[in-house]
Order: C-alpha cells, then sequence, then structure tokens
C-alpha cells in the first residue's frame, strides 16, 4: 500500500513538473511572438536606441561605458556564447555521455543545439533585422534578430543544466546547476546589448526562444523515457 501510494505521489510530482514545463514552454513562445510582432512594426525602436545609447560612452560611440577591465570582460563573456565555444562544448559533453553509455542523453543534447542553431539561423534570415547603427569592434556575420549568442547559450547551458537536474538526487546539487545554467544564459545575453552588437529586442527574443527550446526537449525526452525508447540518465 505503502509502495503503491509513493508510486502515485511520484507520478503526481512528474505529471505536475511536466505541466509546468508545457506552460513555460507557452509562454515564452508567445512572448516570442510578440517581440517579433512589435520588432517588425517598428514599436520598439525608441527602447531599443535608448538602451542601446546608455551602454555607449559620452563622446565615443565605439566604446561601451566602464572602465577597460569591463569592457574587456564584456567580450570574454560573450565569447561563451560563440558558435565556436558553444560547438566544443556540444562536443564535450556529447563525448563524455558516449563514454559513459548514455548514447540517448548524448543524442539528445546534440538535437537539442543543432536544432537549436538552425532554428536561430532561420529565424535571423526570415526577419533580417539589421544591428545597431554605431561603430563596434568585429565583423556583422548575419541578421541582428533573434540574438544567436543568446538562443544558442539558452538552448546548450539550459540543456546540460536540465540533463545534470535528471541525473541528480540531491535537491542542493539540481538548484545550483540550474542556477549556474541561468546565470551564463543571462550573462551572455547581457553582454551582447553592452557591447552593442545586439539591441535588448534581439536578445529577449532569444531567450525566448532558446528557453522554449530547451525546455521542449527535455519534454520530449522525458516522454521517450517513460514509454522505454531511450535509457534512464541514471541508469547503468
Amino acid at each position: 500500500m505503502r509502495t503503491s501510494l509513493a508510486a502515485l505521489q511520484r507520478l503526481l510530482r512528474e505529471e505536475a513538473v511536466l505541466l509546468a514545463t508545457l506552460l513555460g514552454v507557452t509562454v515564452m513562445v508567445i512572448a516570442f511572438i510578440m517581440f517579433a510582432d512589435e520588432v517588425l512594426e517598428g514599436e520598439f525602436a525608441a527602447f531599443d536606441n535608448a538602451i542601446i545609447m546608455a551602454f555607449r560612452a559620452p563622446g565615443n560611440l565605439a566604446n561601451p561605458i566602464g572602465p577597460p577591465w569591463l569592457r574587456e570582460m564584456g567580450r570574454d563573456i560573450t565569447a561563451l556564447g560563440s558558435p565556436i565555444f558553444i560547438t566544443f562544448v556540444l562536443l564535450t559533453v556529447v563525448g563524455y555521455l558516449l563514454l559513459i553509455r548514455k548514447r540517448a542523453a548524448a543524442l539528445l543534447m546534440a538535437i537539442a543545439v543543432l536544432g537549436g542553431s538552425t532554428l536561430s539561423t532561420l529565424l535571423k534570415m526570415a526577419f533580417n533585422r539589421s544591428r545597431p547603427d554605431i561603430p563596434r569592434v568585429g565583423i556583422d556575420l548575419n541578421a541582428s534578430f533573434p540574438s544567436g549568442h543568446a538562443t544558442l547559450s539558452a538552448v546548450a547551458f539550459l540543456t546540460i543544466g536540465i540533463l545534470l537536474v535528471r541525473v541528480t538526487p540531491q535537491r542542493r546539487l539540481k538548484t545550483y546547476f540550474m542556477s549556474i545554467a541561468v546565470l551564463l544564459s543571462l550573462m551572455i545575453g547581457l553582454s551582447r546589448i553592452y557591447l552593442g552588437v545586439h539591441f535588448p529586442t534581439d536578445v529577449f527574443a532569444g531567450w525566448c526562444v532558446g528557453g522554449a527550446w530547451a525546455l521542449l526537449c527535455s519534454v520530449v525526452a522525458w516522454r521517450l523515457q517513460r514509454r522505454g525508447a531511450i535509457e534512464s540518465p541514471d541508469r547503468e
């Protein structure tokens, strides 16, 4: 009787988490649609420009505000969301998961990051928004909306955080892992605004896309796991 009751409670908790996750995906998708609609109509232009200019050094728009070490830190942080670094993270995590024979988890990680990258690229091509019209260091290889750095960092780090949470029994460690994943995603996105390479709405939209995609991948993995289609992350 106690075993049945415990199993029922666990099932109810899992279903509650699933519903909360799907609600999170829905909210993020709706938020992205709202941002996209307003960006197309130019409603956020004044807001975007005001924030961008607030971070520029007076008399020298090529530099963000703050001392040189802060600008250097901004460039270092933003590099953590670059395609090259995200690819390195992807290969490292996938390689580790394959070594410990978690093939399904490795496939999930690869699909999450590569799918998120493809989605980001397609959205950039669809909206084709120009970058902020200010002097800046570096070459712009693609459009501005949504931010690829914000999208990819959210996809990669949140997916890693979710995988770690699924294999960690201690609640404190679960909180720690997800806090680090969220913090990294936020810092990378904010660094794009600080450096003037993206409008705030580009970053907000990137967070919405990346977060929704990572959560959706976690739901798919949970469903497949329940059906026995993939191995449980904590199974040897």
